[in-house]
């Protein structure tokens, strides 16, 4: 099997039931967002102060394919069968949330990103999830959408910045409160 098919040349792909759309359509740039924070996981799982997290990295990249084959597949076909979220996958979530967040300090202040790099790639991954939360939000105000992928993505971006902060700890880097200045 080739990986090029050339039918993307005019600008437009498939949805999952071959529906074609633009490329810029904004349901194929919500899942490929998906797709791209799916990719800045696997960076935060490659770093090696979360060798010890592997398993639930590579739970969450499985669930973001999951998501994009909800967003990829047309919404009016009920008849392809794709896999589905589940209340449970919120709950494995925050689970792992609590875990994490047993040893860390109260938080009294916004954390000013970064300290170590592999504590940034975690940050950049937060902010690719709220992008893509946000951006699920606004196809779901045009073309309802599967009301657990938005709790799903605002869920995770919760759990990466609680990770976040676990790595810095793990890492002895010392989070900066963002202090604003006064005029």
């Amino acid at each position: 099997m080739k990986i090029y098919t050339k039918t993307g040349d005019d600008g437009t792909t498939s949805l999952f039931g071959g529906k074609r759309v633009s490329k810029a359509d904004l349901r194929i740039e919500t899942y490929g967002t998906v797709d791209e924070l799916n990719a800045f996981i696997g960076l935060v799982r490659d770093q090696e102060v979360n060798h010890g997290r592997t398993g639930v990295l590579v739970e969450i990249q499985n669930k973001l394919f999951t998501i994009g084959s909800i967003l990829a597949t047309e919404p009016e076909n009920t008849k392809l069968k794709i896999p589905s979220l589940s209340d449970d996958d919120i709950l494995f979530l925050e689970q792992e949330m609590d875990t994490l967040d047993q040893d860390l300090p109260p938080i009294k202040f916004f954390v000013l990103p970064g300290g170590h790099q592999s504590v940034s790639h975690c940050h950049v991954a937060r902010t690719v999830c709220r992008r893509a939360e946000r951006l699920s939000i606004a196809l779901n105000a045009q073309n309802k959408i599967e009301p657990l992928v938005i709790k799903y993505l605002n869920r995770l971006s919760d759990y990466l910045f609680v990770l976040g902060r676990k790595m810095s700890i793990e890492l002895g880097v010392n989070e900066i409160p963002w202090r604003p200045k006064k005029d």
